[in-house]
């Protein structure tokens, strides 16, 4: 319990902190670049989360992310622990698409609007599809998207069923899909559990799937292909603990 306190005291304060200047420089209207402030402040603040938890991590198949080019990264997802993972080991600019109950979360909400994340209304279909086209323009500018095609955590560790607009959002952009894995995140802190018990995780990548070409109609197609790779990827994971 000790830990989860400490956990909390340090993860808030860093988020007012973090997510404060990039408000500031919002309004200031400091532009998005690689490494500049947008970026510094997920990757620092998810790495502080990371070391105040105790949580030690390792990533295996970094090479199948693609360095010269955008990319979409298609993870689980099954604990809060799958952003700070995601966002402290990813060495390139990336942009979550998150669902829109997070904007109302005060100044994160804000913080993450004038960072560049995208927020998606998943019971609206027609906004949900707006949203997955403003995405495609950031990924068109040069930045990686994070999607979870789950839309939500897992109850069970359990790969959900997947929705289908993460997948028409990279056949838009023409981008590869990376799908990923994070490994152990369930048992670090489950859905409906505010208790953290503290144990190495990882970050599996797979072999990117190439969208070049897909049209609107292949959307299911690169979907089920996608979670069948990180499926595989789920059973490679298993000496993971969680």
């Amino acid at each position: 319990m000790l830990r989860t306190l400490w956990f909390f005291a340090v993860l808030i304060p860093m988020m007012l902190w973090h997510a404060g200047k990039v408000v500031i420089a919002g309004m200031l209207r400091v532009p998005q670049r690689p490494g500049g402030v947008y970026d510094q402040a997920a990757r620092r603040w998810a790495r502080v989360a990371l070391r105040a938890a105790r949580v030690p991590y390792h990533m295996i198949g970094l090479e199948h992310v693609p360095r010269d080019r955008p990319v979409v990264i298609a993870s689980n997802h099954q604990s809060w622990f799958d952003f700070f993972l995601l966002a402290a080991a990813l060495p390139m600019s990336v942009r979550f698409v998150a669902k829109k109950e997070m904007q109302k979360i005060p100044l994160l909400g804000r913080a993450m609007r004038f960072a560049g994340h995208i927020y998606v209304d998943r019971q609206n279909r027609q906004a949900a599809f707006g949203a997955y086209e403003e995405a495609a323009k950031v990924i068109r500018s040069g930045m990686s998207a994070v999607m979870f095609p789950e839309g939500t955590r897992s109850r069970t560790g359990d790969l959900l069923p997947f929705k289908k607009g993460p997948f028409v959002l990279a056949i838009a952009a023409q981008v590869p899909v990376v799908p990923a894995y994070c490994a152990g995140t369930f048992t670090l802190m489950r859905k409906g559990s505010p208790r953290l018990r503290p144990h190495p995780i990882a970050l599996i990548f797979g072999p990117p799937i190439d969208t070049a070409g897909l049209e609107y109609e292949d959307r299911e197609q690169l979907m089920d292909e996608t979670r069948r790779a990180i499926d595989r990827l789920r059973v490679d994971a298993t000496p993971v603990p969680g």
